[in-house]
């Protein structure tokens, strides 16, 4: 169908726009979260358009919502909407492309209707170091432009000075994403106080406490560790350390064979093709020159070779940090990232070798980091429109809390009392966070926000330590 436009009097067909081209522009503007210029996108996108053609057909996707313009003329970005993401997590705000999408459809099917799968070496044998690539020229250079501290320093320099923050953060974060039900205030009161909650598994903290030592290895031993044989076997040990039923397993390769819960993927169960592999893995990672690459690589060879009995997904998310640590970059530790895409991006490289998914969840998890611990502020979004939506309900919580001198397991009973009686359900996690970074976060500078005295804070700061 031709597109008739009237310029005057003179009538003119223009050709047919193709669908893919569309998708080109969304996959493109996918990659720059905080938002492109044409001139970012002409220069990043995979198929060549003319000017004015990229320019009529961003303004058409943003007339029909799919992008949001922000700024004007020549300051003037594109970005995705922070909009719902189909039907896989209600709460989710990143922004999926169409080949991401395609993947989740795959993995969605029912179990029965996918073929098994085992390990596809030529996976890992195709992959040529600063050759192949998984992340994009672009990309790395948007994360490099977020990411960077110090500049020449010290090997982990910049990682100390946020090592109280990151602690908590990375230890609950990854905890988190392996099903663990410890809110950020009660990982926070276990790493300090070393106080565990009755009612849960012992299991949890042990699992956050393994993951408190593990960071403590990764910061402390900066200036030397490496992807090494050393450094993710003591990786493991630490992580796994008595979470395993053989406890000579930890920090050794497997030689047993092993399955995965709710996916067709059947792992390589022949003890000496796991340890060339492995190695395979590591000397391909030591040959990549970027830091993201090597960082993102591991995280998805290492979980799908699982060359460890468990523990395999905790390994490669702290071990994409040893080069972030090394090159004094902001480290990772997966704030705010929805477990069900994660583990969608994980099963994806599992059963399709696609890593699609996996890789816009890792740059949009790495932007949320570079936020958190504000390395940047350039151009970094909006105000989130969660907090705005419940700006005047967090106020009055934490308000309360300080007014009420309540301590930390009194604040942890309030917040989630609240988010019952007013949040809806697929929100509360999500809003529980919010609020407990809210009142961890609380210092004499900051408190009129909650409309609170310095009396007021005075009064509860020394209940709550």
């Amino acid at each position: 169908m031709l597109i008739i436009g009237v310029i005057g009097k003179v009538t003119m067909a223009r050709r047919k726009i193709s669908q893919s081209e569309f998708d080109a522009i969304l996959n493109c503007v996918a990659f720059f979260p905080a938002g492109a210029s044409l001139e970012e996108i002409s220069k990043n996108l995979k198929i060549a358009l003319p000017h004015r053609t990229l320019k009529r057909h961003v303004m058409l996707l943003v007339n029909k919502g799919s992008l949001i313009g922000e700024g004007k003329t020549r300051g003037r970005r594109y970005r995705l909407p922070h909009v719902e993401v189909a039907a896989v997590h209600k709460s989710a705000v990143i922004p999926l492309s169409s080949s991401a999408q395609e993947i989740q459809t795959k993995i969605h099917r029912p179990i029965q209707a996918r073929a098994p799968v085992g390990y596809n070496r030529e996976f890992l044998d195709l992959y040529r170091p600063n050759v192949t690539v998984y992340l994009p020229e672009h990309v790395r250079l948007r994360l490099l432009e977020l990411g960077k501290t110090d500049g020449e320093r010290p090997a982990g320099t910049y990682v100390r000075k946020i090592f109280n923050r990151l602690l908590i953060d990375l230890s609950w974060n990854s905890s988190r994403l392996e099903g663990n039900t410890y809110s950020l205030l009660e990982t926070e009161r276990l790493l300090k106080l070393s106080e565990i909650v009755k009612d849960k598994d012992f299991k949890e903290a042990k699992m956050i406490l393994n993951h408190k030592e593990a960071i403590e290895f990764l910061v402390e031993s900066a200036d030397h560790i490496g992807i090494n044989r050393h450094t993710i076997l003591n990786l493991h040990a630490l992580l796994s350390n008595e979470l395993l039923s053989d406890l000579e397993s930890c920090g050794r390769l497997r030689s047993i064979p092993v399955g995965i819960a709710k996916t067709t993927y059947l792992p390589l169960s022949v003890p000496q093709l796991i340890a060339e592999c492995f190695q395979q893995i590591l000397d391909t990672a030591n040959a990549i020159l970027n830091p993201f690459e090597q960082a993102f690589f591991l995280m998805v060879h290492l979980p799908y070779l699982q060359p460890f009995e468990d523990v395999n997904k905790r390994v490669s998310r702290l071990a994409a940090n040893i080069p972030l640590i090394r090159n004094n970059l902001c480290p990772l530790s997966f704030v705010d990232v929805p477990q069900d895409l994660y583990v969608d991006g994980i099963v994806g490289v599992y059963e399709l070798n696609r890593i699609e998914l996996l890789r816009e969840v890792f740059v949009w998890a790495y932007e949320r980091s570079c936020l958190r611990y504000s390395v940047t502020r350039k151009e970094l979004g909006q105000p989130d429109p969660f907090r705005l939506r419940y700006r005047a309900l967090i106020t009055e919580i934490v308000a309360g809390i300080v007014r009420g001198c309540m301590n930390k397991t009194a604040a942890i009973a309030t917040i989630r009392q609240y988010a019952q009686n007013s949040v809806p359900t697929e929100e509360q996690p999500r809003f529980i966070e919010e609020v407990e970074r809210d009142v961890m976060s609380l210092h004499e500078g900051n408190i009129a926000r909650h409309r609170l005295l310095p009396s007021d804070y005075e009064r509860w700061r020394k209940v709550w330590e």
